[in-house]
């Protein structure tokens, strides 16, 4: 800011304070046009944020509503082949006949065949490193920082069921048994039960974080199609 001071004597009260009105009207003016300018910026940054955040979430919608669809149809195939041994057992069919009727569901097909979507977040870490999200409203902000964090939840469960999964079954060593067309009835019994609850709880996880995605757009429905779950 450039302040022109009088060239000659100031010679009167008057003039004093002419040339003082115009020192501070010039100073209120350069104040009031970077005020202008950095709230400018800051509108302009907040709108580039949250369409970044925006179509983030929207990708993140689609592989979840795909995700999930696959994993229903999923539970629903290994209910299928668990309904039918336990079918099979209330029947007192022969263990032998059982294996087969195990073998020709599972051999060639078994596995928890589990997707999750990547779940992306770079566009919301960008916003908040470089302080754009604090310059969107805070009623935008809740509904998205609600859906990252509904994300971090959700994948840090699905690691945390995997792990327990593979190191607290016999999953691992049912596989290896089909693989040789070798079958124990009642221990795939406990293994199939074991993976319809952890896919089940997952479907319903994927289905709970699709809503909260939806909720955070503007304008979004968590009314999706919503896939059959089996029991």
């Amino acid at each position: 800011m450039h302040l022109e001071l009088p060239k000659g004597r100031l010679h009167s009260l008057k003039d004093f304070s002419k040339h003082y009105l115009m020192i501070v009207l010039s100073i209120l003016t350069a104040l009031g046009l970077e005020a202008w300018i950095e709230r400018s910026h800051h509108t302009h940054a907040a709108e580039v944020a949250s369409q970044q955040i925006e179509a983030e979430i929207r990708t993140n919608l689609t592989e979840t509503h795909a995700a999930l669809e696959h994993d229903a149809e999923q539970l629903k195939r290994l209910s299928k082949i668990r309904d039918s041994l336990i079918e099979d057992f209330k029947a007192r069919v022969p263990e032998d006949t059982i294996k087969r009727h195990i073998l020709e569901q599972a051999k060639d097909r078994f596995d928890l065949g589990l997707r999750f979507p990547s779940l992306r977040h770079e566009a919301w870490d960008v916003g908040v490193a470089n302080q754009a999200v604090s310059w969107i409203d805070h009623e935008r902000v809740q509904r998205y920082s609600a859906a990252y964090a509904n994300q971090r939840d959700s994948a840090a469960a699905m690691t945390e069921n995997i792990s327990i999964l593979m190191t607290g079954t016999g999953l691992v060593d049912t596989v290896a048994d089909l693989q040789t067309d070798e079958a124990q009835p009642r221990e795939f019994l406990h293994v199939i039960s074991q993976m319809i609850a952890m896919q089940r709880q997952m479907v319903n996880n994927l289905g709970l974080l699709e809503k909260q995605l939806a909720a955070a757009l503007p304008n979004g429905s968590p009314d999706t199609a919503k896939p059959a779950q089996a029991s």
